[in-house]
């Protein structure tokens, strides 16, 4: 996106008082999105019962409509709140997410259902890029790293916790609440960001919307996932995949010859000659499919091989989420001094320590404390250190114009990770009766990928001297 008309965001003096409240009100709304993504895990057999009539292929819409449509509008909605306001987009996302998620409550079919998600998705991902540029605007640039590491947690915490209470609150209440649960803290944040959210955008400094740009992007991250999400489906043919696999890679192609010609083209590519961002992106990548495996595949475990109820199952998760945010919170601050790189390059190679203990250690023979707990320790550690850092690091050198839509391509990155992840989880696992066994190969995958995230990160400069006035930022 072009920088030359574009006035740059309000800094932290033109919010009153301390940043914080400003932070907590955009996180909420993230948390909430981030819950949701992963709540379902849990909640996916609950849904099946309660729409017998459906057969899985249909089902599994409900959480791969969602992702796929969140992943292709992400970077879009960047543009939409560089455009029309941050604080403009937000609200309006918060507001479609919280109606769409009263909508999937009250769903009585499973294509109701599959249309709230997608209506969710779009609220989702209006709010998210707009979160962050307003978390960015309201902190000093010294503040900024530990601010940005903490709403990264906010997210990771949220997506870490969400299998874990989403069990509780299926085998409660039932399925429906797995969305009711989103209205009160996302009314609270519409409520309270209305009143206290400035504006970033003026009248004057509005761009034009990349509205061709816009167009491409959907349909080449859409065509793209749907083709993978349907690898397995019986109801789609090896020719109709390669089809919209091809559509939407030819669709891809052409959004970044746009790109290079257009006047204000909806993603900058010179976002992508910072060798950080380009970097810190691929390892997003590789990190988001082993996070959703990883997560996914708990369940399968837990529920398929030890036969652990889905409460118990949600109870188990538990230690490791709890993690999560007070490790982001110290890396946070580390990294404002030391830079990201340490704590990427570390945390993912404990991440694949963890996989490399799920790999070995569990049996068939339930032992929660000695072969599970470990390992779960170990990865709340690792996600805290590096899912955050990821954010962080994506965004830690880009100029304020570009906050919106930098980040924007990060989080479309790990969603697409999620797509994949999930599909993989899927082929893995997805048939009757499991054993111990048919985990070998995707723990595997989980460390392979948790290595390749490593090396990627090597590349990840972000030191506070790293980028003197003589040199060009990395």
């Amino acid at each position: 996106m072009s920088s030359s008309v574009h006035t740059p965001a309000p800094s932290s003096a033109e919010f009153a008082g301390s940043p914080w409240p400003v932070f907590w009100i955009a996180s909420v709304a993230v948390f909430l999105v981030s819950l949701d993504a992963t709540l379902l895990y849990a909640a996916f057999g609950a849904l099946r019962a309660g729409f017998p009539q459906a057969s899985a292929a249909d089902m599994s819409w409900v959480l791969n409509g969602y992702t796929v449509v969140y992943a292709a509008m992400l970077i879009p909605s960047g543009g939409l709140a560089d455009a029309y306001g941050r604080k403009r987009m937000f609200l309006t996302g918060v507001a479609l997410f919280l109606a769409a998620s009263a909508a999937c409550g009250l769903a009585g079919g499973v294509g109701w259902l599959v249309g709230a998600r997608v209506a969710q998705a779009v609220g989702a991902a209006l709010l998210t890029p707009a979160s962050l540029s307003i978390v960015l605007a309201a902190f000093p640039v010294a503040q900024r790293t530990v601010a940005v590491s903490l709403w990264g947690a906010v997210a990771g915490l949220a997506a870490a916790v969400g299998p874990s209470l989403g069990a509780f609150v299926v085998d409660a209440a039932g399925w429906p609440w797995a969305f009711y649960i989103n209205v009160p803290l996302g009314a609270l944040s519409l409520w309270r960001g209305a009143r206290l959210l400035q504006e970033s955008v003026r009248p004057e400094s509005r761009r034009r919307l990349d509205g061709v740009g816009m167009a491409l992007l959907i349909l080449g991250v859409g065509a793209v996932a749907l083709a993978i999400v349907q690898s397995e489906s019986p109801a789609w043919s090896a020719g109709e995949l390669w089809v919209a696999a091809a559509v939407g890679a030819g669709a891809l192609a052409a959004f970044v010859a746009w790109a290079r010609v257009a006047p204000q083209p909806l993603v900058d590519l010179a976002l992508f000659q910072h060798r950080s961002y380009r970097y810190a992106n691929l390892a997003t990548l590789s990190f988001g499919i082993a996070f959703a495996m990883m997560f996914f595949a708990f369940f399968f475990y837990m529920m398929g091989v030890w036969h652990y109820s889905l409460p118990k199952a949600g109870l188990a998760v538990t230690p490791g989420p709890l993690l999560v945010m007070p490790t982001a919170i110290v890396t946070g601050r580390l990294a404002a001094r030391m830079g990201h790189r340490p704590f990427l390059v570390g945390g993912a190679l404990l991440y694949a320590v963890a996989g490399l203990w799920f790999l070995l250690v569990p049996g068939a023979e339930p032992d929660y404390l000695g072969a599970w707990l470990p390992g779960l320790v170990l990865s709340g550690l690792s996600v805290g250190m590096v899912l955050p850092s990821l954010a962080g690091a994506a965004v830690s050198r880009l100029p304020a114009q570009h906050y919106a839509v930098g980040s924007a391509v990060n989080q479309a990155t790990r969603q697409i990770g999620a797509v994949l992840g999930v599909a993989i989880t899927v082929l893995l696992l997805g048939k009757g009766a499991l054993s111990h066994a048919d985990f070998d190969p995707l723990y595997m995958a989980h460390v392979g990928l948790a290595l390749l995230t490593g090396l990627l990160c090597l590349a990840v400069d972000t030191r506070p001297t790293a980028t003197p006035a003589a040199r060009p930022a990395r």
